[in-house]
């Protein structure tokens, strides 16, 4: 996903969207929603095909900043989870990396203010917040691991100051050069074995990026592999020492976030339906996953996505079922509509061009990128058991 194209800034070629944007003070619901559905309408639809293919739109997404949609999930502008998701709904209809980009962001942002740490919550997150400032998320892995699906890849040492961390991940989006990302190490303690782990602010300009091979979408997401060699982290950049609470309590909302994308890549899709009922409506009646029955499911499961979003810090298991039920249901959402845009709109679908061709690998990577609907699963399936214990069933009986 990442190229030369994607470091030029997408070479500052992308239309300027209608001036709607509010100052920060003025970030009221209305206002946000207005001028994400402008850029997303206006700027970002015609710049999707582009992003698709590796133009990395950095000037899109400061002017997605400077409308408020990248903070306004944030506690300082208060806490409005439910209409962060409603932005990248709107964003994601219109192109689904774009959608991407912006969870990515989101969720950096949502580390540095819940870090707590001076230095991680003032003007540098006052500048990321209003996309003066990117950043991204290198959690794929630690989520991962965290679920006892694969190995910690980075591995952090105890040194003067703070720490020494090594290691190579594979992939990581929205960061270049000046860019930073959250992430995850292992702290080795006695005996080469991991004692607890830490996050912190990776800094982009200190590590090396390697280009990753091309994917068949979302190219335009700027993902490098991320190799670090004795990269020191301090107390400013530390969000959590251990990391593990600190995950723990935000989990929730870094899942719940992502769900923008799938409603919004499912939108699209419904978008692209419509768009041929008047010529092949009378021979597309007779297709499963009609414009109808989707958009029906889509208001049901967005309407659910927008209760959960009221309580983003639920600490029970059972909230968090719910919400990883929540984003797995939006994947598959996804992943039906766009096949059914595709069957809709026949041959000019298929052309490699056309928008329900490009959503079709958006809902595949709404469906792998972490945490994957398998993951998803893994996870429910394990919280169910620690619910509903396997004796449980047996009731009085001797």
């Amino acid at each position: 996903m990442s190229s030369a194209l994607a470091l030029r800034l997408a070479d500052a070629s992308f239309a300027k969207a209608p001036d709607v944007t509010p100052a920060a003070s003025e970030w009221a619901d209305e206002a946000v929603l207005a001028g994400t559905t402008a850029i997303s309408e206006g700027p970002l639809s015609a710049a999707a095909a582009k992003i698709d293919h590796g133009a990395y739109p950095l000037d899109i997404m400061a002017q997605l900043g400077a409308a408020g949609a990248l903070s306004v999930h944030l506690d300082r502008h208060g806490a409005r989870i439910g209409l962060a998701i409603a932005a990248m709904q709107a964003a994601s209809r219109a192109c689904g990396a774009t959608g991407f980009l912006m969870w990515c962001h989101d969720v950096c942002g949502l580390y540095m203010e819940q870090s707590g740490n001076p230095a991680l919550t003032g003007a540098v997150l006052d500048d990321h917040a209003a996309g003066r400032t990117f950043g991204g998320t290198a959690l794929s892995n630690p989520m991962k691991a965290f679920a006892g699906i694969e190995p910690i890849l980075l591995r952090a040492r105890r040194v003067a100051g703070g720490y020494r961390v090594n290691g190579m991940l594979p992939w990581v989006s929205h960061i270049g050069p000046g860019q930073y990302c959250g992430a995850i190490a292992g702290v080795v303690g006695a005996g080469d074995t991991i004692s607890h782990e830490i996050m912190f602010l990776l800094r982009c300009d200190s590590a090396e990026l390697r280009s990753c091979p091309q994917f068949s979408g979302m190219e335009g997401t700027s993902t490098w592999g991320l190799r670090l060699d004795e990269y020191f982290v301090g107390e400013d950049a530390l969000i959590a020492d251990p990391a593990r609470p600190f995950i723990g309590r935000i989990r929730a909302a870094f899942i719940l976030l992502q769900c923008g994308m799938g409603l919004g890549v499912a939108e699209g899709s419904v978008d692209s339906m419509l768009a041929v009922e008047e010529t092949l409506g009378h021979v597309n009646q007779f297709l499963d996953d009609r414009p109808g029955q989707i958009s029906a499911e889509l208001a049901e499961l967005r309407a659910r996505v927008m209760r959960l979003a009221e309580s983003p810090y639920d600490g029970s298991n059972d909230y968090l079922i719910d919400v990883l039920d929540a984003r797995a249901q939006t994947s598959e959402l996804a992943l039906r509509a766009s096949q059914s845009a595709l069957l809709h709109q026949g041959a000019r679908g298929y052309m490699m061009s056309a928008a329900p061709q490009r959503r079709i690998r958006e809902a595949h990577f709404v469906a792998i990128v972490t945490p994957a609907v398998k993951h998803l699963r893994w996870e429910m399936a394990r919280l169910s058991r620690e619910i509903l214990p396997a004796d449980a069933s047996a009731g009085g009986r001797a």
